[in-house]
């Protein structure tokens, strides 16, 4: 008989778990494995709220294993690890991000692009390497493999920082992998959330002209004074957007909602390129012939490598590139998924795991 999630492994963990499609979160306990020798025990200090954990905790996207105790943005102080770990040392300050595991062998793994290794395991409502399904950081303790976490930079926050781990690294990578990061470039962000806010950031932070695109004008103000873009779009708006027609380099487009493809297709210049971060429940309307008269790109990425993450934690310190976000106690969880439904967040909700997190 297979064993309870309480006992399977030797560490005691509590954490927040939704047990079906309710998505409703309650406190859970369960357990982690004993620090192996390449592993790095951490007490969980914050941990931010995704948009992926909205998703995963209704099953939208159809692969959620309950219970489920979500998560991945994780960030700590190390507490243990094992004998053969050479990165971290007790008292370290570190984050896990999307994923814990992969196969480490494959091209993409032996590239440093381990979140595209057919093994990839995630952080959380994934089969681990034991067979023992992953519990991510709406907890009071993570146990990883070192060479799947991030140490943090020094006197860099780790409550406001958490959400680079998944916001900063999505947008990040396909900004440089596609070379979206010219100074003088012009580049478009669909949507202002918790993504499309840290990759306004990024973007000026490499030198570019960066264009917010939003179906609401409500965010025009807060889009150029707050965050510094150097101009504004309302999609919705047909002129607008007609008199922007071939004017970006690239977009990185954020949505996760269902939206129109072919308006910000229409935006890029000859040769641009438009990457989706965002994941849409159903398939976007894809249109043939404004990809091959003009040469433009659709592509899509996801997160990053380790190398890359940590590079990516590394530029966010030296350039003070933080999220902004609302700290809130894990027994608000819920109130904070229904007004992420609302997209009532600016721009990402962060969880106060060591003040607010009852260990019995």
């Amino acid at each position: 008989m297979a064993k309870s999630p309480e006992t399977e492994h030797p560490l005691k963990a509590v954490g927040w778990a939704t047990k079906d499609t309710s998505g409703v979160f309650s406190p859970f306990k369960f357990s982690r494995r004993a620090t192996g020798e390449h592993d790095v025990q951490f007490k969980v200090l914050y941990c931010g709220v995704c948009h992926s954990d909205l998703h995963m905790a209704k099953n939208e996207w159809g692969f959620t294993q309950y219970p489920l105790v979500p998560g991945h943005e994780i960030v700590g102080e190390v507490t243990e690890v094992g004998s053969k770990v050479e990165k971290f040392k007790v008292g370290d300050k570190v984050g896990v991000g999307c994923m814990v595991g992969s196969c480490r062998e494959c091209d993409q793994c032996t590239n440093d692009l381990e979140n595209y290794c057919s093994k990839m395991i995630l952080t959380y409502s994934a089969v681990y390497v034991d067979g023992t399904i992953t519990y991510g950081g709406y907890s009071n303790l993570m146990v990883a493999d070192e060479h799947f976490v991030v140490l943090w930079p020094e006197n860099f926050p780790l409550d406001i920082g958490a959400p680079l781990l998944c916001a900063g690294i999505t947008t990040y990578s396909p900004l440089r992998y596609f070379g979206l990061d010219k100074p003088g470039m012009s580049i478009g962000v669909v949507g202002l959330g918790g993504l499309g806010h840290v990759a306004v950031k990024f973007a000026k932070a490499f030198g570019t002209k960066v264009t917010v695109i939003s179906t609401s004008i409500n965010k025009k103000e807060e889009a150029i004074e707050k965050l510094g873009a150097d101009s504004f779009l309302v999609s919705r708006d047909p002129e607008e957007m007609k008199a922007a027609t071939g004017t970006l380099d690239g977009i990185i487009d954020t949505v996760s909602a269902h939206h129109p493809i072919l308006p910000l297709i229409s935006l890029l210049k000859p040769h641009g390129k438009m990457v989706l971060v965002g994941a849409p429940e159903k398939p976007l309307e894809l249109p043939a012939f404004p990809l091959i008269s003009s040469r433009k790109l659709l592509a899509g990425s996801g997160i990053g490598g380790m190398k890359e993450t940590q590079e990516m934690i590394d530029f966010a310190a030296k350039h003070n590139i933080l999220p902004d976000v609302e700290i809130i106690p894990i027994d608000y969880i819920n109130t904070a998924m229904d007004r992420l439904v609302k997209s009532d967040v600016k721009y990402r909700f962060v969880i106060d795991i060591a003040k607010s997190l009852k260990l019995e």
